[in-house]
């Protein structure tokens, strides 16, 4: 398992629109069994859940330690993880999630608060962010070396720094 992989899909969950199946399935790009399994009903849970975590990543945003820690430990608590290791024709030991019975939910959940706690755990809770860019409210997982990033993506990097850009500009301008 990559756990930093399950976590930053777990930021990309978390901006996803599940709204409705499509959105859900669109998510799923690339997994076509998931896919094929999603409903209505992981998508409600998936809404709840996104509710839930939100405010995990405002706090890591904020630097709460705490509230990262306390609110990951409250949403494995009522959501458990059960993970097996895996070995692929017996190379490359690694862990998965246990999928035995498991709804599409259920196991996205389950992906996400494993790579997350594994990202606060050896990187630390300040990894977790929202989006600088005004109006943008994505969340991400900042793997940067030096915890630098402030951006859910080069587009609204791109669109915050021609808007400074444009604010110097308007200013030395006036003066």
């Amino acid at each position: 398992m990559d756990f930093l992989r399950y976590a930053e899909a777990s930021a990309a969950l978390l901006n996803a629109d599940m709204s409705h199946v499509d959105g859900l399935v669109a998510y799923l790009d690339g997994r076509d069994r998931l896919q094929a399994r999603a409903t209505d009903r992981d998508c409600m849970l998936l809404r709840k859940f996104q509710r839930e975590l939100r405010p995990v990543f405002e706090a890591g945003e904020a630097d709460r330690v705490s509230e990262v820690v306390g609110g990951l430990n409250e949403l494995m608590s009522r959501h458990p993880i059960t993970p097996r290791i895996s070995d692929h024709e017996g190379h490359d030991l690694h862990l998965h999630v246990a999928t035995d019975n498991a709804s599409v939910a259920e196991l996205l959940v389950s992906e996400s608060l494993l790579g997350l706690a594994n990202v606060v755990c050896d990187l630390g809770p300040d990894r977790l962010g929202v989006c600088s860019a005004t109006p943008c409210t994505n969340v991400f997982v900042d793997t940067s070396p030096n915890r630098s990033r402030r951006y859910c993506s080069e587009r609204c990097s791109s669109r915050a720094n021609v808007a400074a850009f444009r604010a110097r500009q308007k200013a030395g301008a006036g003066a």
